[in-house]
């Protein structure tokens, strides 16, 4: 029987899909096959976007109709028949699943005498226990807008939502998990969880606090509410988030000196001054960088104005609607943030916020949630961020100019997994984050024409190759690429490792640090590997990426290489040196280099599992390596495959990612005094991140 969780609030608005995102997140983070379930949901046909955020999480694959009980119409005509589809449903899909999260309803009204003993009622027929979500905001006006502040609650008026819910949740036998108090007001969170503690005892007890980003909802959703027309600027930047709205009727003067970040400006089609005077102060470093502009009335723009607009080549989005003043007022105050699965920044910001304030150990003891002992792709990359997050080194990432840089490190900074430093201008990185909806704040920004550093890294680097008779003239120059600018910063310990390669060739890349950071002693060449996430292990494969034809000597540096890393990220080194004969089978000079590599590594570290020269099926299958090796203790069980050339490997790794759906991590360089890591130019932002997490555990064990 799987594990259950049944997720409740005790009145609309209180925020259970962050909570419940957060614990999907370390359910599925344990390897455990999780599903979500919704016991009831809206009409047919309308969307259920809790449940399709969080079905949208990596590792979780049910389609949405095998996760949905009841409507709330079928609740509305039979309470109790409507119970007893949601058990049906309920277990048919729990057979497939490890453990399962409950999503309660939305207090939309399910015709009861409360909606909390209805979800009670659901809860323990599913023999799931509750945790309890409480709304740390009180109402306000208007309170299911994002763009509506509410008056934090306090803890007395928490202990009494407690307090009450405590008798429902028994009268229907259900057993109360834990009780966590959201969007409460922050620097109050030690005070609530301890007095929830003393409401609830012997249940988890939590307060996350508010974050103004999780509730605003994005320009889209405010387009949508207003039936508004996109007529100017960029489409992606309507995924923007909304943080406040404002009227522009006033004297151009007083619209602009009141601007904030991330506002949209409510501006009459008739006050084209004032249109001008917004998309000029946006496009201005000296103010706010905003959502977005409405134009509400129906009355046209002249010509020359919007030729004026044009002409400031601005991507701001720029939104027209027919609706009055009051109308758009209110259809825009009234538009509700909603937790999209397309946010990243929103799913960064709650997990963050989760972690942070939860303590997700206690809540898989209580659970009785054990680790699965296979390692799926989701757990290896968590277990990279929380090593990186555990020693937090500087990362320096030197194409600010990619937004999937930007992004990145958006997600980097909001998980509090490294520091890092950005290069380029700062003002374009900044105000381009800021378009993106990115949070890059903690981030130091550092153009690489920066005097400061330039002569200071200049003569430095001409001193590094004197003997290639490189002046401090000409080093000045070379200095200011941005390669050469970040392996500068690590060679002198203003970063501890960078990560660059998005938007530059590999070359570009790693020259630098050929020239200036070099190799450790003992090794003789800097190649790389991937770690190959498959679904229920991780192997690492070299040389996939540096050196097309290794020599023998040069492949048992690799393969030594090779085994050190895969000790650094936690597996095992079975080295397999591959051929395309196994033992003794094959001779020629391909696999003669194969066969001497094998020796060296043998000779120079006899402590390390080596088999070679050895086939792909024999290193990997037991089936196989107990007809072609059967007394050998690498074969059928390599963790460490040693490629004999560029060729080889790199086509292999590729074969295996599209073919068996690997996650491919990589290519890590090994060999360099100092951490510095290519990333393919088509990398994923996903890609990006765990490139620096394992650039940082690299910084941790070479002690920059």
């Amino acid at each position: 029987m799987a594990t259950n969780i049944y997720i409740t609030s005790t009145e609309d608005s209180s925020g259970k899909s962050i909570v419940a995102l957060g614990v999907l997140d370390t359910l599925v983070r344990q390897g455990l096959r999780v599903g979500v379930f919704r016991p009831v949901t809206f009409i047919s046909g309308e969307r259920d976007e809790v449940l399709e955020s969080l079905l949208a999480h990596d590792g979780v694959s049910l389609p949405i109709e095998r996760c949905v009980g009841v409507t709330y119409d079928d609740v509305h005509r039979d309470p109790d028949a409507a119970l007893t589809v949601i058990v049906e449903r309920f277990h048919e899909m729990e057979k497939e699943c490890e453990a399962v999260v409950i999503i309660g309803s939305d207090y939309t009204d399910v015709a009861t005498a409360t909606e909390l003993s209805f979800n009670a009622r659901i809860a323990a027929n599913l023999g799931a226990p509750v945790l309890l979500v409480l709304r740390g905001r009180g109402n306000a006006d208007r309170s299911r807008g994002g763009l509506v502040a509410q008056p934090p609650r306090s803890v007395k008026e928490l202990v009494n939502l407690v307090e009450v819910a405590l008798p429902e949740l028994d009268k229907e036998h259900a057993t109360l998990f834990g009780v966590i108090a959201n969007r409460v007001e922050p620097g109050h969170e030690s005070a609530i969880t301890d007095a929830i503690s003393k409401a609830a005892t012997g249940v988890i007890a939590g307060a996350i606090p508010e974050d103004a980003f999780l509730v605003a909802p994005t320009l889209e959703r405010v387009r949508q509410s207003i039936n508004g027309k996109l007529i100017h600027g960029d489409p992606d930047l309507l995924q923007r988030e909304v943080l406040s709205a404002k009227v522009g009727g006033m004297n151009v003067e007083h619209v602009i000196s009141r601007l904030n970040e991330g506002e949209i400006v409510l501006i009459p089609s008739d006050r084209s001054e004032v249109l001008l005077a917004v998309a000029l102060a946006h496009e201005s470093d000296r103010f706010p960088s905003l959502a977005g502009i409405v134009l509400y009335g129906g009355y046209p723009t002249p010509e020359a104005m919007w030729q004026l607009i044009e002409g400031l080549d601005s991507s701001l989005p720029i939104i027209e609607t027919d609706s009055t003043t009051y109308e758009t007022v209110m259809r825009v105050m009234d538009t509700r943030s909603r937790f999209a699965p397309d946010s990243q920044r929103k799913y960064d910001t709650a997990i963050a916020l989760f972690e942070a304030n939860v303590d997700a150990t206690a809540l898989m003891e209580r659970l009785n949630v054990t680790r699965a002992e296979v390692v799926t792709p989701l757990m290896f990359e968590h277990d990279l961020l929380q090593r990186a997050r555990d020693h937090k080194k500087h990362i320096v990432l030197p194409e600010g100019d990619d937004d999937r840089i930007l992004r990145a490190a958006g997600t980097l900074l909001s998980r509090k997994v490294v520091d890092l430093t950005i290069l380029g201008d700062e003002s374009d990185v900044r105000a381009r984050a800021k378009e993106l909806g990115v949070d890059i704040s903690a981030a130091d920004v550092i153009s690489p024409h920066s005097e400061i550093f330039v002569q200071r890294f200049a003569e430095e680097y001409a001193e590094l190759r004197k003997a290639k008779g490189m002046t401090v003239e000409q080093a000045r120059e070379i200095v200011t690429d941005v390669s050469y600018f970040g392996t500068m910063m690590v060679h002198l310990g203003l970063a501890d490792g960078m990560v660059s390669g998005a938007a530059h060739t590999t070359a570009h890349t790693i020259k630098p640090s050929f020239e200036i950071i070099k190799t450790k002693p003992g090794t003789s060449v800097v190649s790389s590997v991937f770690l190959m996430a498959l679904s229920d292990r991780v192997l690492v494969y070299g040389d996939c990426a540096v050196i097309p034809d290794p020599t023998a000597e040069q492949l048992a540096d690799i393969a030594i290489s090779s085994a050190a890393t895969a000790t650094q990220f936690g597996i095992e080194p079975r080295i397999a040196m591959l051929s395309y004969s196994t033992g003794t089978s094959g001779a020629g000079d391909d696999v003669e280099k194969v066969r001497a590599a094998t020796e060296l590594v043998r000779t120079m570290r006899p402590d390390l599992l080596v088999e070679g020269p050895i086939q792909y099926d024999a290193a990997a299958e037991p089936s196989v390596a107990a007809t072609k090796m059967p007394d050998s203790e690498v074969a059928g069980r390599a963790t460490v495959f040693i490629f004999p050339d560029l060729n080889t490997g790199n086509n292999t790794y590729k074969a295996v990612q599209r073919s068996a759906g690997a996650v491919a991590i990589g290519p890590v360089l090994q060999g360099l005094n100092k951490p510095v890591n290519d990333l393919s130019r088509g990398a994923l932002v996903s890609d990006i991140i765990n490139t620096v997490a394992i650039t940082a555990i690299q910084a941790q064990e070479s002690g920059s």
